[in-house]
């Protein structure tokens, strides 16, 4: 593993335990994701990572050198979008792009040839010479991302990336994303963005109250839920008690509505159960479709505590 992250735990003054003895492991050419509600601990794992804050416990290896003793190697060997947006006020995307490939190392020559393909990839040129001052939020997101990768480290770590991106040029950065990977980097993608996340990631971890709750590639971790479908119940605003699913799988209230686990073999007796319910007037309408990680992270971290520890048993009798 060109990442390898063992017991690392993480206690700031006070008490608050952000990190719970996390382990994973990050290869080259891989894109992991590491989904989490905000809290849940992210931010704070890569900070450590990248060497602006120290663990309290645990180890951090890149390469099998040890960025805890080192962390102005890990600085080195990684390349880091924050979550927070990039101050480059008074500085053009072009002048930001080209600074931060010569402090990594690049000649003029290829800084420049770096940035215009990221430039044209990401559809930035309109922007290239314009004070960033005078830049929305979603153009400057896509310059830190440029920033990032104009001299990709060993390992990459992209904290929320697509804040603010318009949905087109989310697109494009996705792709570029996929291109650090397919070209040698080890990819550490911070997300909330469950949906983006499954189309983006080769593997993932999903953490809470900064313990890793699941781990795997997005079609193991929505195989465990033992469920192919997902069926989506809009509830009456004013049921008393929750519809029982007849399925024996999970069923994750969210809001108004219910969300549940559909074997494929099911997908008739579920149509026939929710219109049963609707005639009831026990909802007003619903869908099904194939199950998404979505289901996952919201079975696991989205439902009410009951019923996290019910699909929590579920995953430990399927994976046994």
């Amino acid at each position: 593993m060109l990442l390898q992250i063992e017991e690392l735990t993480k206690v700031y003054r006070g008490g608050t335990r952000a990190n719970d003895g996390i382990s994973l492991g990050i290869d080259e050419g891989e894109v992991f994701g590491l989904l989490g509600h905000n809290g849940a601990g992210k931010t704070t794992l890569v900070n450590q990572v990248v060497g602006l804050l120290r663990p309290t416990s645990g180890s951090i290896r890149i390469d099998g050198r040890d960025m805890v003793a080192d962390p102005g190697l890990a600085r080195r060997l990684c390349s880091f979008q924050a979550q927070a947006q990039v101050p480059i006020d008074g500085l053009t995307p072009r002048q930001a792009i080209d600074l931060l490939g010569q402090l990594r190392g690049l000649s003029r020559r290829d800084v420049q040839g770096r940035r215009e393909r990221l430039v044209e990839a990401l559809d930035l040129a309109e922007w290239l010479d314009i004070d960033a001052a005078r830049l929305s939020g979603g153009v400057k997101r896509l310059v830190a991302f440029a920033m990032a990768a104009v001299a990709p480290g060993r390992l990459v770590m992209l904290d929320e990336p697509t804040n603010d991106v318009d949905p087109v040029r989310r697109r494009l950065l996705w792709r570029q994303v996929r291109t650090l990977a397919d070209h040698g980097s080890a990819v550490l993608l911070v997300t909330h963005n469950v949906i983006e996340a499954e189309r983006s990631v080769d593997r993932l971890a999903i953490l809470d109250e900064g313990r890793v709750i699941a781990e795997g590639t997005p079609a193991s971790l929505k195989g465990r839920l033992g469920a192919a479908l997902r069926l989506e119940l809009v509830l009456d605003p004013d049921l008393v008690e929750l519809p029982v699913s007849p399925f024996g799988l999970s069923a994750v209230p969210v809001g108004n509505r219910l969300m549940v686990g559909v074997p494929t073999d099911a997908a008739g007796p579920a149509v026939a159960w929710a219109e049963t319910l609707k005639r009831a007037g026990s909802i007003d309408e619903f869908t099904l479709g194939p199950a998404t990680l979505e289901d996952v992270y919201v079975a696991l971290v989205g439902g009410s505590e009951a019923t996290a520890a019910q699909v929590e048993e579920v995953f430990d009798a399927t994976a046994a």
